[in-house]
């Protein structure tokens, strides 16, 4: 009897499906180019990468809203979480895409140290910093995108905002899961405990990710990952590349604890007055779902994220204090700045996103 060898072709042999949005400049580009050939043939080809992302970020006037170096950014952190593009696990350490990503994120850090102020700084114990916290977030009165959700959006609008959000949300709870092993006892206890409820508690159909994949559908939408991608301005894409670059790196352990527990401070209210504009355009629970879910998950995370979480993570390490209330006031502007234009464009009749979309939720 003899044996026979089977070959089974390499991963970087084969071809790899391209992604549903293009790059926007050189530095993506480039990237985007490398992962589409496969590794073993185009490894050798990104040796000029560092040099075009070193170019492009002393070029950029601003890099939180740059197309190009966001959309490159998400793209590099997407070979660490997967489903983004279609490429060889092997790209995920690559010397010259791992320089790439530590360049623009020491360079987004830098931008957002310079365009956002560290708050008034409370006593470093769980206590003060929750109340700190929760003054920080305390809800305010006049304009905001989901008061006019609530009250005046068109469907149009209600599906440009969902598209919006869906950068982040179809991997919702991924970006802070990073930061688990980075964290304290009392601090990694309470973002597990948030986790758990995110991740639906063991039930696949109830993971918040899923839940709102159902909304898109119910919606008319797609909810294939980075489907959109094209549509969403840079700022927005800032708001997710800023979540995982906080937590994937363990020196900015404390910006995504403040900003974690901003995130959840914010997300209650916000979310049913959206349930009520979902429900006033005629949609039923497969949409409000996601809506209605953290009107009161986030009413209970919130006590957790503020107390146990920043807090507990200050009281172990007080010298992050100052990284925790930054991260706070980062979630509120960046995600500020994204709120304040959509509804900007929408009080003018305009578009929110890059390229509209039609009423059956495809690109025009």
């Amino acid at each position: 009897m003899t044996s026979q060898t089977i070959s089974t072709p390499h991963p970087a042999d084969s071809a790899f499906a391209p992604p549903p949005f293009e790059a926007r400049g050189p530095v993506g580009e480039a990237i985007l180019t490398a992962l589409g050939r496969g590794i073993r043939e185009a490894g050798e080809s990104l040796g000029d990468l560092e040099r075009m992302t070193h170019d492009a970020i002393t070029r950029s006037d601003d890099i939180i809203r740059d197309d190009d170096l966001q959309v490159a950014l998400l793209v590099l952190h997407g070979l660490h979480y997967g489903g983004v593009v279609d490429a060889d696990d092997a790209w995920e350490w690559h010397p010259s895409l791992v320089a790439s990503r530590v360049a623009i994120e020491r360079a987004f850090e830098a931008e957002l140290r310079r365009q956002v102020p560290v708050p008034d700084l409370p006593n470093p114990s769980a206590a003060d910093v929750a109340a700190a916290l929760f003054e920080l977030t305390k809800p305010t009165p006049g304009p905001s995108a989901s008061r006019y959700l609530a009250r005046k959006a068109t469907e149009e609008q209600l599906k440009e905002y969902v598209v919006l959000r869906s950068v982040y949300t179809l991997k919702e709870a991924d970006a802070q899961t990073w930061g688990i092993p980075r964290l304290p006892r009392r601090a990694k206890a309470a973002l597990m405990e948030i986790q758990t409820d995110e991740y639906g508690d063991g039930d696949p159909e109830r993971m918040h990710s899923a839940i709102f994949a159902r909304a898109m559908r119910g919606l008319g939408l797609d909810d294939g990952y980075a489907a959109y991608l094209d549509s969403v301005p840079a700022v927005t894409i800032a708001s997710f590349t800023m979540m995982t670059m906080f937590g994937l790196n363990r020196s900015l352990r404390g910006a995504m604890a403040g900003h974690f527990s901003a995130y959840e401070m914010t997300s209650s209210i916000p979310n049913r007055f959206i349930a009520q504009g979902v429900r006033r355009l005629g949609f039923g629970d497969d949409v409000a779902w996601y809506f209605d879910e953290h009107v009161e998950a986030d009413a209970v995370h919130e006590q957790i994220a503020g107390r146990d979480l920043a807090g507990g993570l200050v009281e172990a390490e007080p010298s992050l204090l100052a990284d925790v209330m930054w991260g706070a006031n980062t979630s509120l502007t960046v995600d500020g700045w994204g709120s304040d234009e959509a509804l900007e464009h929408w009080e003018a009749g305009r578009s929110a996103l890059r390229v509209p979309l039609d009423m059956t939720g495809g690109i025009r």
